[in-house]
């Protein structure tokens, strides 16, 4: 799964992170996650945490500025770790 997406500023879209490779070398489960999405993008909702994905959807951006989406989940072992998506805003 790619880490660098482009959307364009008028799109409302799902990003996921794919936690499954990391969770089966650990033999663990999501537990909590929490998403930080910088200033010139909206977190719509809560991120949607399953036992080894989470999904933040998100709005807004600004032409030719990249973000970077940061992603830290909680395992039930007591685990912590995060990783980050990059998006380029582009009018598509």
């Amino acid at each position: 799964m790619s880490d660098s997406y482009t959307k364009d500023p008028a799109a409302l879209l799902d990003y996921s992170w794919d936690w499954s490779l990391w969770l089966a070398e650990v033999d663990d489960m999501i537990s909590s996650a929490t998403v930080t999405v910088p200033e010139g993008l909206t977190a719509v909702g809560s991120p949607v945490v399953g036992d080894t994905m989470v999904t933040q959807r998100v709005s807004g951006g600004i032409v030719d500025v990249a973000y970077t989406l940061v992603c830290q989940i909680t395992t039930v072992g007591g685990l912590i770790d995060e990783r980050s998506i990059y998006l380029t805003i582009a009018e598509r």
